[in-house]
């Protein structure tokens, strides 16, 4: 300030000094007056500099100025710089914010005030059918045209989620999204969505498993009953007693059977994978494979053309029971399912690349193509009478389903109407150990 004061009054005294000259006392006020005014006048540019450069914006080239505005234009540019740092640092925030969202494998739509969209994700763009771009400022009840969505909406009431069809669910393929809306800022929405179709599938599952298991036990258990009333009531005769008691007899199995199926399953789900540590032969598991399926077909006075051929010279690498109880099921099946007179045949054979596959071929009554997607479902029938004739409880293909993929390995289904059924499991070439000769493998 001392400087600035200092070089004021240079320039006074040297107007004055030079009016003094030419005009004496006259000129030396005239001299001052013009000193004063020279002063103002170079001040007054140095600061219309510092202004432009204000005007550019550029920090990074500042006038170059002594003096106080000087001093002010590096305290400009520092803080310029500053506040620019500042911008940056949080545009990456926001940038990295926002492609966490992008990211996000939920949906996340940003509202207005008046319920218009102002930004919306991958996610959320996928699930409602939505443009990023050109649906921007579009009032979201307008593009999501589901009445549920638009009572909640309208009421305010943002407490609990919602669970809508999503758009282009159809009854083949449906989709669920659970929706719910946040109040944030000054009347603005931040809309949240999550795909909880597989959620949705599973709950049904789980309420059709408990329906289905609550009516395997009961139908039996209702006949129990009833035969039991009837033994205590009535003096039957010892035939006609008997009779009786080989049917509860029936019914006690059956029961027995749904409940180790249910907790084969349930062992299945719960436990880890096989490990590669036991190493089982083909042939005595395919010799129990055997044995099972001619004991089924002589429990239900079938005679059927059963044959199995012989078991390739190979070990499986896996858990024993678990292999012997889905190739058991899928034999036992096809016997169940073939008419009297018809033929089962059995085959376990080392394929391509190493692979084994276990096959089992009827002659039974087919299946239609819509119900084969279906087959490995708990409980799932093509023909309920016709299951509740043959004894099994619908769990049969689900067990099997679960050991092949227990180890690395797949369930093939293929049948026509009419035409019979083919039922395929293959283990990958690393579960299986061939000690056959080289020129033997593909037997």
């Amino acid at each position: 300030m001392a400087a600035r004061l200092l070089f004021f009054g240079l320039f006074l005294a040297f107007g004055g000094a030079i009016g003094s000259w030419l005009g004496a006392d006259r000129g030396a006020e005239a001299g001052l007056v013009a000193g004063a005014v020279l002063w103002f006048t170079f001040e007054t540019e140095r600061g219309l500099r510092v202004l432009r450069w204000l005007r550019r914006g550029e920090a990074a080239s500042p006038p170059r100025l002594g003096g106080l505005w000087g001093e002010a234009g590096d305290r400009m540019r520092r803080a310029m710089l500053q506040r620019e740092r500042e911008v940056q640092e949080t545009r990456r925030r926001l940038e990295e914010f926002l492609s966490a969202i992008q990211r996000s494998p939920n949906g996340v739509v940003l509202l207005d005030p008046q319920g218009r969209i102002e930004w919306a994700n991958d996610t959320a763009a996928a699930q409602f059918g939505l443009d990023p771009q050109r649906d921007l400022q579009q009032h979201i009840v307008n593009l999501l045209r589901e009445p549920d969505f638009s009572a909640y909406y309208q009421g305010r009431n943002y407490a609990e989620d919602i669970v809508i069809a999503a758009p282009g669910s159809s009854a083949a393929r449906p989709r669920k999204l659970a929706v719910r809306l946040h109040p944030y800022g000054e009347g603005r929405l931040l809309m949240l969505a999550r795909d909880v179709t597989a959620v949705e599938q599973a709950e049904v599952m789980r309420r059709d498993f408990v329906a289905n298991v609550s009516h395997e036990i009961r139908t039996p258990l209702t006949v129990l009953a009833g035969f039991v009333e009837t033994l205590q009531s009535l003096d039957l005769p010892a035939e006609e007693r008997g009779r009786y008691l080989q049917l509860m007899a029936q019914q006690a199995q059956r029961m027995q059977t749904l409940v180790s199926d249910l907790l084969t399953l349930s062992r299945l789900e719960g436990s880890p994978l096989p490990g590669a540590g036991e190493w089982t032969p083909v042939a005595p598991l395919l010799a129990q494979c055997e044995q099972d399926a001619r004991s089924v077909a002589a429990a239900l006075g079938k005679t059927l053309d059963l044959r199995f051929e012989p078991a390739p010279r190979a070990r499986i690498s896996g858990v024993a029971t678990e292999l012997a109880s889905a190739f058991s099921n899928l034999a036992s099946n096809a016997v169940r399912y073939t008419p009297d007179g018809g033929s089962v045949v059995v085959r376990a054979r080392l394929a391509d690349e190493g692979r084994l596959e276990f096959t089992v071929r009827d002659t039974g009554p087919g299946i239609a193509p819509e119900h084969i997607p279906r087959l490995t479902e708990r409980f799932y029938r093509v023909d309920r009478s016709r299951s509740r004739e043959t004894g099994g409880t619908g769990l049969g293909l689900a067990i099997v389903k679960h050991v092949a993929q227990r180890h690395g390995g797949e369930l093939k289904i293929e049948s026509r109407p009419g035409a019979g059924s083919t039922f395929s499991i293959e283990l990958p070439a690393a579960r299986v150990r061939s000690e056959a000769p080289a020129d033997a493998l593909q037997g």
